[in-house]
């Protein structure tokens, strides 16, 4: 029973995990890719739910592993994609304090940016928006960066389908 429970586990673990990659990959348009994945997944998954339905007999033991292997694998496909799967970011910053220096600090980190004029509507203060666009790789360490200029910016980040000329770090 304990090798059966382990083997489902490990089973849900791989294909949930080759579920939440290949979703991943279909976003980001490579078609051919996803479909391999989804045919592996799939036959993983048949043949799993076809062992655990017939063993299962008022066991339930065997749906808490079968839970346990979904959802880990859950976690392990988006940590996973995160790391591997390269996407470029849209990163908005509003901050009254685009100064010169500070700009300049962005872009000696490596970021092209364009800025914009802004008001903020309440007390029509002066803001500026820089516009960034980065590998997804590279968020957190351009957030820090953000941070030391001004610890208060909005800041947003978005997934970017398209992108023709630039630099992106």
């Amino acid at each position: 029973m304990a090798l059966l429970c382990l083997k489902i586990f490990f089973a849900r673990l791989l294909d949930v995990t080759l579920g939440t990659f290949r979703t991943i990959i279909l976003v980001k348009g490579k078609t051919l890719i996803a479909a391999f994945l989804a045919f592996a997944e799939i036959l993983i998954w048949f043949l799993v739910a076809k062992e655990a339905l017939v063993n299962t007999n008022n066991n339930f033991i065997i749906p808490i592993f079968y839970a346990l292997g979904y959802t880990t694998g859950t976690v392990i496909g988006s940590l996973l994609s995160k790391k591997y799967i390269k996407g470029i970011i849209n990163v908005q910053i509003i901050t009254s304090k685009a100064t010169k220096k500070n700009l300049e600090f962005l872009r000696e980190e490596g970021y092209a940016l364009t800025v914009v004029d802004a008001t903020e509507s309440l007390n029509n203060t002066p803001q500026k928006i820089i516009y960034i666009e980065t590998n997804n790789q590279e968020l957190k360490k351009l957030i820090t960066a953000i941070k030391k200029i001004d610890k208060s910016a909005f800041i947003t980040a978005s997934e970017t389908k398209y992108v023709e000329n630039g630099f992106i770090k």
